[in-house]
């Protein structure tokens, strides 16, 4: 007899939070396809723009140059899309606006060299080989541990991680959309903390120290200001995206009945694993090779006038190419052991299907990439940034409940500017020069900037990868949209949401030093 209640594909009762969450992913599944969604954004921030625009609504600030140190104080007024100028801006402005948005260069590039290692085989031969090598009650702490430093990677980890992840769970028989919400987790909602130091650490630590020198010149903080707090973080994070994604993403999922492996594609074929070694001496030159063009001093991809190699040089500019160059070499060195691709017009080939098939993303990328320009133009964004951080200036807190308040204001802000440098820039000259006056060492609050920044990456569709992670879920459920992946992600945000704002509120507390 239907009794009317509603189960989990298992048949058990569902909860509660698993009824919350189908009905967001059936409302967020019924709203229009992705590249319309933006559309109708653009018509919307078009409209808002002008009417903000005719009541001349404006913010004075000031904000930290990350190129150049330099405190500039800025005026930031609402601008028309509709005026003569904003109408310019829009006709002229749409090849530049495509240009500009760096994830579609980023994604053609790393594709071409991941596109050679997936049709080679060479992913899913490492899969297989992590499997076997992997407790299978470990397996999820392990690829989020490796989701989260992949930062140092900068992007890599969205295209990646993200989908190995999905299909090391399926190549064991677990639901790969949950190995996806896995990947996707740990990439994008942890990723300004790692156990080591890494690119953006160098960022916005020379933006920390503009905003102190505001206050006291002979003062500063170093890239390892941080550490400690860091990596205390990321084995918080690590059992907490674990977790959660065991105990709620997948038992909502149930059981995944799409295409599964049989049994013996577990086992590495004498081909694969010669096709492994290969793969392993391949990158290993590679490795060599890269090494040569950055160790020595002098060496093309150092910094031309410091020598640095972390920080802003061309070794760090250059990583995405570099991860690139590996998994191409690697790949087309697997094909060959393997005997998988034969010869160039093989490894050619593997790279021209792999750019075929981000034909329907770079289109939903172009319309993004419109939106966020307009979006930008019309200054919406720093006009609600600024607005929240005055009201939090005012409102005459301690130091413990601004800082709380702090990483609110952050993960509101972190759903329409994703940038951690962008969103930096601009709170440092606001909260470090304020709560120093509190005797809050600034270290403590870049360690409160950390945990408001990432959390929301992982549901807010101004992510620039967040349309690539829809496509992956794609693969695996044709249906699957916007409301599927959010569905997926909302329980890691709200776990996360909480509980590192309390694992940082008890650090704070108790007075654990900060890093090194």
């Amino acid at each position: 007899m239907d009794t009317g209640q509603a189960v989990v594909p298992d048949g058990t009762p569902a909860t509660l939070m698993q009824r919350i969450l189908d009905a967001i992913e059936r409302v967020g599944n019924r709203v229009p396809h992705p590249v319309m969604i933006f559309v109708y954004l653009i018509l919307a921030v078009v409209v808002l723009s002008h009417l903000l625009y005719a009541f001349r609504l404006g913010v004075t600030y000031q904000v930290i140059d990350p190129v150049t140190d330099e405190l500039q104080t800025l005026t930031a007024l609402a601008n028309s899309l509709l005026t003569m100028d904003g109408i310019r801006f829009m006709f002229t402005g749409v090849v530049q606006n495509l240009m500009s948005f760096n994830a579609v260069g980023v994604i053609i590039v790393a594709m071409l060299g991941v596109g050679i290692a997936e049709e080679s085989g060479l992913v899913r031969a490492l899969i297989k080989k992590l499997v076997a090598a992997a407790p299978a009650g470990a397996l999820t702490y392990i690829l989020a541990f490796v989701g989260i430093v992949s930062s140092i990677a900068a992007d890599a980890g969205y295209l990646v991680l993200i989908p190995l992840a999905a299909a090391a769970y399926v190549s064991i028989g677990r639901h790969p959309l949950a190995g996806l919400a896995l990947g996707f987790a740990s990439v994008a909602s942890a990723f300004l903390v790692n156990v080591m130091i890494v690119p953006t650490d160098a960022i916005l630590t020379e933006i920390t120290n503009d905003a102190i020198h505001l206050l006291d010149p002979n003062r500063s903080i170093d890239l390892a200001a941080n550490l400690w707090f860091s990596i205390g973080s990321v084995a918080l994070l690590v059992l907490l995206i674990g977790l959660v994604n065991d105990r709620v993403v997948e038992p909502r999922l149930g059981v995944y009945a799409g295409e599964r492996p049989d049994a013996t594609e577990g086992v590495l074929s004498p081909a694969e694993s010669r096709g492994l070694r290969f793969a392993l001496y391949a990158m290993l030159a590679v490795l060599g090779f890269i090494a040569l063009l950055t160790l020595p001093p002098g060496a093309p991809l150092r910094h031309p006038e410091t020598g640095a190699i972390i920080g802003a040089s061309p070794f760090m500019g250059s990583l995405i190419v570099s991860i690139a160059l590996i998994f191409g070499v690697s790949g087309a060195a697997f094909g060959i052991g393997s005997g998988k691709l034969q010869g160039a017009n093989g490894i050619i080939g593997a790279m021209q299907k792999a750019i075929g098939s981000l034909a329907g993303l770079i289109l939903l990328l172009f319309v993004i990439a419109q939106f966020l320009a307009f979006f930008n133009y019309s200054n919406m964004a720093t006009l609600a940034a600024v607005g929240l951080a005055g009201v939090l200036k005012d409102a005459n807190l301690g130091a413990l409940w601004l800082l709380i308040g702090f990483i609110l204001v952050t993960l509101v802000i972190d759903l329409i500017i994703t940038g951690a440098v962008a969103k930096w820039a601009l709170f440092a000259p606001i909260f470090i020069p304020l709560l120093m006056k509190l005797n809050v060492d600034p270290e403590v609050v870049l360690a409160a900037y950390r945990v408001g920044d990432s959390p929301m990456n992982s549901i807010t569709p101004l992510n620039a990868y967040f349309a690539l992670i829809v496509t992956f879920a794609q693969r695996y459920q044709k249906e699957a949209g916007v409301g599927t992946v959010i569905a997926l992600m909302l329980p890691h945000v709200a776990v996360m949401c909480v509980a590192w704002t309390l694992f940082f509120v008890v650090w704070f507390v108790a007075g654990l030093p900060w890093g090194l």
